[in-house]
């Protein structure tokens, strides 16, 4: 059935209105080989590639595994995917949208207003018998203009503790610090409560409806009412949160360093336990 969840789209959606919309296709496997090799195996057609680590993040450092890229090196990767400021953009992934979500606030955050992320992303659109393109993606350049300063919250490791909700989006047990696959330290940041994405996600890994998610995160003290940021290990998923949080209408900040950033001072509190 199609909805209309704001920055959601249906397959059925996007098939009716593909040759109207730029498509982004952000195949990404954490640790993985790029998803490029996916993308020319078979996307969306007239989809473009866009590589996570290259064209939507900076280079790993102080501000953590995925800095926020450089806006003139974002605004080049964008016109090369297509990208136009006055045409609309879908987004998707192979990961229900953790990786989509990322491209989607970028976009947002300097100043696209018409982004929408594939709800169910390429499992859903293959699923529901759309058609398939392969090979390499023939794309004519956009002329997306990234605005700057950007227009989404943001907090820093200064301020990020002064919200009223801080939601850490990572797994229970590693926000527990029970575990930690990936960074040199365990446990979250103080005060923080744990959403871990999945709660975004049905049974068949769509999102939820903006009512459930409403009840999921004002559960952890997130409302329309209060202050908010998301974080999670590098400031990917994070936004998986943030936008679950726009469907349920709470505009959420995001912490970009999130916690592989906030670990790289020693003297900043770590907090274990759920």
């Amino acid at each position: 059935m199609d909805h209309d969840f704001g920055p959601l789209i249906s397959p059925e959606e996007l098939a009716a209105t593909l040759d109207d919309v730029t498509v982004l296709d952000v195949r990404y496997v954490m640790g993985g080989p790029p998803g490029r090799g996916l993308h020319e195996a078979g996307h969306v057609p007239g989809a473009a590639y866009v590589d996570l680590d290259r064209d939507l993040a900076a280079p790993p450092g102080a501000g953590g595994r995925h800095p926020l890229p450089d806006v003139g090196a974002f605004e080049a990767a964008m016109r090369r995917a297509g990208v136009r400021d006055a045409r609309s953009v879908v987004v998707h992934d192979d990961w229900q949208g953790r990786a989509a979500a990322r491209a989607w606030w970028l976009l947002r955050h300097h100043g696209h207003d018409d982004v929408r992320v594939l709800d169910g992303g390429w499992s859903a659109w293959r699923e529901g018998g759309h058609p398939v393109e392969q090979g390499p993606a023939l794309v004519e350049p956009g002329d997306f203009t990234a605005a700057s300063p950007g227009r989404m919250p943001v907090v820093g490791a200064g301020d990020v503790r002064d919200v009223d909700v801080l939601v850490d989006a990572r797994a229970p047990e590693r926000f527990a610090g029970e575990t930690e696959p990936v960074d040199p330290v365990a446990g979250h940041i103080p005060g923080a409560v744990n959403v871990p994405t999945t709660e975004n996600l049905d049974g068949r890994g769509r999102f939820r409806s903006p009512e459930d998610l409403r009840e999921v995160y004002a559960r952890a003290g997130a409302t329309d009412a209060a202050t908010v940021a998301a974080y999670c290990g590098s400031g990917v998923t994070a936004a998986h949160d943030v936008l679950a949080m726009e469907v349920a209408g709470i505009r959420a900040a995001l912490y970009p360093g999130s916690w592989s950033g906030w670990i790289t001072d020693p003297g900043r509190p770590v907090a274990t336990g759920r």
